[in-house]
């Protein structure tokens, strides 16, 4: 029987210290984490000790937040080149469409109050951001809003600028009479 205890002290004394050790990291990864989602919060860059999806990220945040959405949209794309885990995919594609929305509001709109070209094609692109976030996470409900949002606004001014023909250049015809 003292055999028997001696096993099973031993056992279980190495399954507590096994318990611990696995609190103290688990405890320590969550410390990392809270640092971590401070920083995001606070506006920070990361730079140092995060993977490196996580930092593009971040990068990208910051660029869109100062107003610089074309190099926004470009670090999220950088940031999906690094094959981020499934679980972000969604919110990269969310922060492109919501900049890819923003550049497209601050072009400027043509007189007949259409949309000048680029901002038609901001808004193409936002509207496929958004709807590759839902099929990614269907109850996003953040991005069914700016996806229905966009949508009202595209409506209003999405139809095509009139070609006038008296301005076309015909550069393959002869100048003057033969």
């Amino acid at each position: 029987m003292t055999v028997y205890r001696k096993h099973a002290n031993w056992f279980w004394g190495s399954m507590t210290f096994i318990g611990i050790v696995g609190t103290l990291y688990f405890g320590w990864q969550l410390h990392m984490l809270r640092d971590l989602n401070q920083q995001i919060r606070t506006g920070q860059v990361i730079k140092e000790g995060a993977e490196p999806y996580l930092q593009k990220f971040t990068a990208a945040y910051d660029q869109g937040q100062h107003g610089d959405y074309k190099h926004a949209v470009q670090t999220y794309g950088q940031a999906l080149e690094l094959a981020p885990p499934a679980a972000e995919l969604p919110h990269i594609h969310f922060n492109i469409g919501n900049n890819l929305f923003l550049s497209g509001l601050v072009r400027t709109i043509n007189e007949d109050g259409t949309f000048q070209d680029e901002a038609r094609y901001a808004f193409t692109q936002a509207k496929i951001s958004y709807e590759q976030a839902l099929r990614l996470q269907p109850d996003d409900k953040a991005a069914k809003f700016n996806l229905a949002l966009l949508h009202s606004v595209m409506a209003r001014g999405m139809q095509a600028a009139s070609k006038d023909q008296s301005h076309m250049e015909l550069s393959n015809l002869p100048i003057g009479l033969p």
